[in-house]
């Protein structure tokens, strides 16, 4: 199910965004084939592996190399995340597989890129961010920038943009017949993720300084707000009718507030430190369930900040199914939405000896390179259980 049925994949295992790439594309069905190293072992709980069957083995081994390229004839695209020039060196890089297979896309998932003076230099998602601009830009007025988690680098700029690239090179492919490489940098994700707050600043309405941009919360009208019960509400009526709702739903004086530094970069810094403990009092007042009560139905852009034990509780997120239970625990459905072709249930990372030989078979390897395939993988998965 899904409308990527019928590719084939080979994933790499690493940390953060391949995982996560692997992750939509399996979701969409996608028969994505995890290739792991030694000792690995699966987690039936993290979404990042779902979907997937896993098959062990030692990329030192030039032996077991031979068995992953002659994978690599029957598929449609693999993906790494080694630094530059890793899996060249393995004997897997791109001209290997490509001279195997002429017809694959070879996906490259780096911090810095395949090239630059910093592509071999190790780094995370914070450093990633922090070169993009993309950091500098999240943080409090006068404060430290602060990490978004590693959603900008890792995720948004990192793995979903893999999975794009690998899967305009597919398209591509069926017009061209060739496949190719998709270089994909996470700080040139981030980069793109920035392409709106790079425009403002080019027409002088982004602030250079942490946390004065009004999307940085920053404004009254953009921002976080505790209640009488320690809990939070999120704000953010960004037009002027949702501002104006919020004004009457909230009891505030609207002589006060009125339109005053609304979207204005003239006078907007001033108003806004000027209202927002006004409107940060008004908050206290009511719990969240009662401030939830006041804007139900309304479209003045306020709604609980929920916990991640909360969100799929949320009659919203049950009513969308936005959540679902793989091996009991709570995970993200699929996404997007497909009306044709909708997505499987996902299902936990499997090392199945019996279903990696039947993956291998429908791919179309010879009986002769399943068997090989598997031994290699039994062998690794003794070693493991020996060393654990």
């Amino acid at each position: 199910m899904g409308p990527l049925k019928g590719f084939r994949i080979i994933e790499m295992a690493g940390m953060g965004p391949g995982p996560f790439c692997g992750m939509l594309l399996s979701d969409l069905g996608a028969q994505v084939l995890r290739v792991e190293r030694h000792g690995t072992s699966a987690d039936v709980y993290d979404p990042l592996q779902r979907n997937r069957l896993r098959l062990a083995l030692d990329l030192k081994d030039r032996d077991q190399v031979a068995v992953l390229l002659d994978i690599v004839e029957h598929a449609d695209a693999l993906f790494e995340g080694y630094r530059p020039g890793v899996a060249e060196r393995l004997g897997f890089g791109p001209d290997d597989c490509l001279g195997r297979n002429a017809r694959l896309v070879y996906g490259r998932m780096t911090g810095w890129g395949q090239d630059g003076p910093l592509a071999s230099r190790a780094g995370h998602d914070i450093n990633y961010i922090a070169l993009s601009g993309a950091l500098h830009a999240i943080g409090r007025p006068g404060e430290r920038p602060v990490p978004p988690l590693n959603l900008v680098g890792d995720f948004g700029g990192g793995g979903m943009l893999l999975a794009f690239g690998m899967l305009c090179a597919l398209l591509e492919r069926e017009r061209s017949g060739q496949g190719q490489v998709v270089d994909a940098a996470m700080v040139d994700g981030s980069i793109a993720l920035m392409a709106m707050l790079l425009g403002m600043q080019a027409h002088g309405s982004h602030c250079n300084q942490v946390g004065e941009h009004f999307l940085a919360g920053a404004a009254h009208y953009y921002d976080t707000y505790r209640t009488k019960d320690g809990k939070f509400m999120a704000v953010g009526p960004l037009e002027p009718q949702f501002y104006a709702e919020l004004i009457a739903k909230a009891g505030l004086d609207p002589k006060l507030f009125g339109d005053r530094g609304f979207m204005s970069a003239e006078d907007g810094p001033q108003c806004w430190a000027e209202l927002k403990p006004l409107l940060a009092e008004q908050f206290m007042t009511r719990t969240r369930d009662e401030w939830c009560a006041v804007f139900a139905g309304s479209d003045a852009c306020v709604t609980p900040v929920l916990t991640l034990e909360e969100a799929p509780r949320d009659p919203h997120n049950r009513a969308r199914q936005a959540f679902v239970e793989v091996a009991g625990v709570p995970q993200n459905a699929p996404a997007p939405r497909f009306s044709r072709t909708p997505a499987a249930h996902p299902a936990p990372a499997t090392a199945e000896p019996a279903a990696v030989k039947e993956l291998l078979s429908q791919w179309g390897c010879s009986r002769e390179q399943v068997a090989r395939a598997a031994a290699f993988s039994a062998q690794r998965a003794v070693t493991a259980e020996i060393a654990s």
